[in-house]
């Protein structure tokens, strides 16, 4: 009698806990269907156009999941020329019932991205990820991006390449209340195993073997009409960009960088940087062969950096720490012209 009174107890606790875990998994699937139509409507107000299949719930017992198929983005053209285009086959909508101010956000299938007026871009990954922390403030945005073995088709002198990344981590923080001084765009990228399309011959090899970049964007970002104009207000308040670290290891190339960039009268970025370079004969030595800079330009260069140049006290290759200016479209390293970059062309309302 005892061990059937057991069974039983057991047997109902089970069954609450079943109950109990249905009625949280609806409740969850509830709150996401109308966040997801709050955001879409907001989205739909602001001038985007949203639209996929109605959402598929599932996911218990585990999390609370919906599915959109045939997902659409389109618009921001008051912030971006000509606006951003984004598709994908299947979105996934996912908040764990042991995590629930966590939303998962998976892109799955072919998907389509098209920034301005650049062409389309169809791309893969095996993983692409986005997490949301779910917060009662919302002015301070948190993005945490996480992609495996990403594969883009790009158009490359009239016809398609292949670009790919083997993974790409970013985290980004927007407060778009920051006060003066403060960061209103904060983001921290990470990306390996970069192959370049084999369309064009790269100076430095077909493969970036690792590239990172920790930038701030500091505001605060004006309300002005129009790009131009509002990108002149932000450099008259003081806006700046922060480059708190950029590393590259490209080919023969290991670069490790700090720079903080604003705009000139003519809205074309200036600003001044430091940089430690190892390679940097190899380098300079492939950049003038390909034309990228003059000849007399990488031997002066060679000259300066040698005399400057330090070798690590545990050995290693020689490294050159040296400043560097970016003013009249022109990068230079102590005065010396390295290249000379493209006009800024800031489209007119």
């Amino acid at each position: 009698m005892r061990r059937r009174s057991w069974i039983l107890l057991t047997a109902l606790l089970l069954l609450a806990v079943a109950i109990g875990d249905t009625l949280v998994w609806h409740f969850a699937v509830q709150r996401m269907r109308a966040g997801l139509a709050g955001w879409v409507a907001a989205t739909r107000a602001a001038g985007w156009s949203v639209s996929s299949a109605a959402p598929e719930a599932g996911g218990w017992p585990l999390a609370a999941t919906l599915v959109l198929r045939d997902v659409a983005l389109q618009g921001g053209a008051a912030d971006i020329p000509d606006g951003l285009a984004w598709r994908a086959e299947r979105v996934v909508l996912r908040v764990a019932l042991r995590r629930p101010r966590v939303l998962r956000i998976d892109a799955e299938g072919a998907q389509h991205l098209r920034l301005s007026d650049a062409p389309d871009i169809r791309y893969t990954a095996t993983r692409l990820q986005v997490l949301v922390p779910l917060q009662a403030d919302p002015s301070a945005q948190a993005l945490d991006l996480h992609g495996e073995t990403l594969r883009a088709s790009v158009p490359v002198a009239g016809a398609d390449d292949t670009l790919t990344l083997s993974r790409l981590d970013a985290d980004a923080v927007l407060d778009a209340a920051a006060p003066h001084g403060r960061a209103v765009v904060s983001i921290s990228v990470k990306a390996g195993g970069i192959g370049l399309p084999s369309r064009l011959k790269w100076p430095l090899g077909p493969r970036i073997a690792s590239f990172a970049a920790d930038a701030a964007l500091n505001g605060p970002l004006p309300n002005a009409s129009g790009l131009a104009a509002r990108a002149a207000a932000w450099r008259d308040d003081g806006g700046s960009v922060r480059l708190r670290r950029v590393a590259m290891q490209w080919g023969p190339l290991g670069l490790t960088a700090t720079a903080t960039l604003t705009l000139d009268p003519a809205l074309q970025p200036v600003g001044t940087g430091t940089a430690q370079v190892t390679g940097y004969a190899a380098t300079l030595d492939a950049l003038a062969r390909n034309g990228l800079i003059r000849p007399s330009a990488a031997i002066a260069a060679k000259a300066v950096l040698s005399l400057l140049a330090t070798t690590p006290d545990g050995g290693g290759p020689s490294e050159v720490e040296v400043p560097l200016t970016l003013q009249h479209r022109t990068l230079s390293m102590r005065q010396a012209p390295l290249v000379r970059l493209p006009e800024l062309d800031w489209p007119q309302p």
